[in-house]
């Protein structure tokens, strides 16, 4: 074994995290920083790939030197990330050709509206288990194609490579040697064939993507070549998974038998359920995706319901509105009044995802008197996050016939134990509080030393897992279905309130 420890890359939205964990899966190192957010547009949201990278590789020296380890004392490196978010770059300098355009951009609503109108929804869906709409990477790759000068010619010369995040950081690990991606970062792109495990030429035809910038796929458990040392510390150490964020999440929680679920509370809330190596098609509005696959063993799919935004509703919060200087702020100010003073807050910041799918909705506050606070608008905020994963909860329930029995959380929402107790009430199921909640890392590690020998097996992995903290729902059935109902009134009048905004032609 080349070393004692993994290392996970936990590249999300706003910030990069970087933990280094030892044999019995406890954290001894830990890094984190965040990154510039651009908004060139109202509903357009971008990242500079590149300083992404120096980001990242700033804070794994960091991590490295909390651990009081060398690079060379690894075993195995995990990379999960922010999905859907797509990178362009030159193939032979390694420059991106365009900021990356983020999963919450909103740009490509115009061409999705076309492509379902024209009666494309059942074959999309057919293949991939997702739904038409702006947030995965297709309508972003046919957006830079289109207004990216020269782009569309030299992608079909096979001059550019296209990735998620995923893609981009192994290429610049591995000194530009692997274009790689796994199953789950494809499965979240529309170009992705999730049941024949291809990228799909109907579907490349219909984005107008042209084969030659696609990544390899490959499991998500697997040794995809090893670091560059000029690139990383001096060290050559496998690369060793990829997985997207919220499948990590779910890795990390050892949901690894059908029917377990959790929510991953960060800048938006991804429910999750497995459901096994059989796909199952949702007849609602959730996601089927693909969980993971490990090394030359069957593929396993989830159900997902994908909530936009939740925690960076209260990064408005503090940065647009100023009410409040830190999220710990919330909690105190939540438990500050005794009810919500019907205040209701739908965080449509970026539109509406899981189970709505509304690109046009935007952030609506109703219920504003005279006697509103800021503890009343924080509550509703807190309250968003509960709300919106009942939302997906109903629909996965219906979808898969099964009653969750408790529901698994973590995220950084986890430590705010107001917004826990009540989303226990709101759901009316118990929630659950692993010791570790960075599990989005952890599911990186873990997927990352299985690929090594470092770990052997997932139910090794599973004996891992902890409970910190359990909470029991006490809200009565009338007054949880009462503020359930209210919710769902203030989301009706947040819908299609920005179409002439948010529509932008290719060309």
């Amino acid at each position: 074994m080349a070393g004692d420890h993994v290392l996970a890359i936990d590249q999300g939205t706003t910030g990069t995290t970087v933990l280094v964990f030892n044999h019995a899966g406890v954290v001894v190192g830990r890094a984190y920083s965040e990154f510039t957010q651009h908004y060139p547009r109202p509903g357009w949201v971008e990242h500079d790939a590149s300083e992404i990278w120096n980001v990242s590789m700033r804070v794994v020296g960091e991590a490295l030197g909390d651990a009081q380890i060398s690079a060379r004392q690894l075993a195995a490196i995990g990379i999960t990330n922010q999905r859907e978010t797509a990178v362009m770059w030159d193939r032979n300098t390694g420059e991106p050709v365009h900021n990356a355009i983020v999963w919450q951009d909103r740009r490509g609503a115009a061409l999705c509206g076309q492509l379902s109108e024209a009666g494309n929804d059942a074959m999309v869906r057919d293949k991939t288990g997702l739904t038409i709409d702006a947030y995965f990477s297709g309508s972003k790759v046919a957006w830079m194609l289109e207004n990216v000068e020269g782009l569309k010619q030299r992608a079909e010369r096979g001059e550019i490579c296209f990735g998620t995040i995923d893609s981009w950081l192994v290429y610049k690990l591995t000194g530009g040697h692997a274009h790689v991606t796994d199953y789950s970062n494809a499965s979240r792109t529309l170009l992705y064939n999730i049941f024949d495990l291809k990228w799909d030429d109907d579907l490349l035809g219909l984005f107008g993507v042209p084969q030659e910038i696609l990544p390899e796929v490959k499991p998500t458990s697997h040794v995809y070549g090893n670091t560059d040392p000029g690139a990383f510390f001096q060290a050559e150490i496998p690369v060793a998974s990829i997985v997207g964020d919220q499948q990590a999440a779910l890795f990390g929680q050892a949901a690894y038998t059908k029917g377990l679920a959790k929510n991953t509370y960060g800048t938006g809330s991804f429910a999750l359920m497995n459901t096994g190596t059989e796909p199952m098609r949702s007849e609602g509005d959730l996601l089927t995706t693909i969980a993971w696959g490990i090394g030359d063993e069957p593929v396993e799919y989830a159900l997902e319901g994908a909530i936009f935004i939740t925690g960076a509703a209260v990064q408005w919060l503090r940065d647009g509105l100023g009410i409040i200087q830190n999220a710990s702020e919330t909690e105190q100010l939540a438990g500050s009044v005794s009810d919500n003073g019907e205040v209701y807050f739908v965080p449509a910041l970026v539109g509406l995802g899981a189970p709505h799918w509304e690109p046009y909705a935007r952030g609506t506050i109703v219920g504003i008197t005279r006697g509103t606070t800021k503890a009343h608008i924080a509550r509703a905020a807190l309250e968003s996050m509960a709300y919106q994963t009942r939302d997906v909860v109903e629909s996965m329930e219906k979808d898969s016939g099964i009653k969750l029995p408790e529901f698994r959380a973590d995220g950084g929402a986890v430590a705010n134990k107001w917004l826990m107790q009540f989303q226990s009430d709101i759901l009316g199921v118990p929630v659950e509080v692993p010791e570790i909640t960075e599990t989005t890392a952890q599911g990186a590690a873990y997927l990352a030393g299985l690929a090594t020998g470092f770990w052997k097996s997932k139910e090794e992995l599973a004996e891992k897992w902890s409970l910190a903290q359990r909470y029991e729902p006490k809200m009565s059935d009338e007054e949880r279905n009462r503020l359930y109902e209210r919710w769902k009134e203030a989301v009706g009048r947040s819908k299609n309130w920005a179409r002439e905004a948010v529509d932008s032609p290719l060309t």
